[in-house]
């Protein structure tokens, strides 16, 4: 183990736990807008070349590690069987912790929290296989050191990029962050606005009620007068 490598993974949680400010106000604004900041292209096109690079080098490194003889090689038990326990790990990271996370920060690209997630793997990763890489160079054949160690010139170069890459991004999100508070700072001193003021038009005549029609009462119907017949006289005798 790199004690160096180890105190740089412990001061990284702290950087990053300085900008979840950052990404929170971000999301809060990407929220209240309705919109997620876009990201720009180059920034996933040079992440996507260095996950890529970063995946040969890993199945390079899992196919080296397959053809390594450490029965056969000069030192003792002890020393071979610790090896073998450190070979197997690696392989397990390199077959199950490794793709999660790569796969996790693809698909977040400027997440902070991923990024630092397969920092500090590649950085245990770098540790163990630079103890498998000594111990192939001092009881191993000069093919099996060889293979190794161009292997961890990949993880190292690997893992270099990220860590530049995470301190551009650190950078970033600090002024974007400088800038957000800026922003509050503006609106939290500035007068409220005004009330809105409701006018009343009272010129307006209320609505006349409607009138109610009386019913007309129909004329009862017209009668024929009647004649009266005067009586006939009676003859004269």
């Amino acid at each position: 183990m790199l004690n160096s490598r180890n105190l740089l993974v412990r001061s990284f949680p702290l950087l990053v736990a300085s900008l979840a400010a950052a990404a929170g106000a971000q999301d809060s604004t990407a929220t209240a807008t309705g919109q997620q900041p876009p990201i720009a292209y180059a920034s996933v096109s040079e992440l996507n070349g260095m996950l890529t690079q970063l995946q040969q080098t890993a199945k390079s490194m899992q196919a080296d590690l397959g053809k390594m003889h450490i029965e056969k090689w000069k030192t003792d038990s002890s020393n071979k069987r610790q090896t073998l326990e450190t070979v197997e790990s690696i392989q397990r990271n390199l077959q199950t912790a490794l793709p999660e996370t790569i796969a996790e920060l693809s698909n977040s690209p400027e997440d902070l929290g991923a990024s630092f997630k397969l920092y500090r793997n590649l950085v245990v990763l770098y540790d163990y296989f630079g103890s498998v890489v000594e111990n192939a160079g001092a009881f191993g054949s000069k093919d099996e050191f060889q293979s190794l160690s161009n292997d961890m010139g990949g993880l190292e170069s690997e893992r270099r990029a990220l860590g530049e890459r995470m301190q551009k991004l650190t950078a970033s999100k600090e002024d974007e962050l400088t800038r957000l508070r800026a922003q509050v700072k503006t609106l939290s001193a500035a007068p409220p606005p005004p009330p809105k003021k409701i006018v009343v038009d009272d010129t307006t005549e209320p609505p006349k009620k409607p009138v109610k029609k009386k019913p007309v009462k129909p004329k009862p119907p017209a009668t024929t007068p009647t004649t009266d017949t005067p009586p006939s006289a009676s003859p004269s005798k």
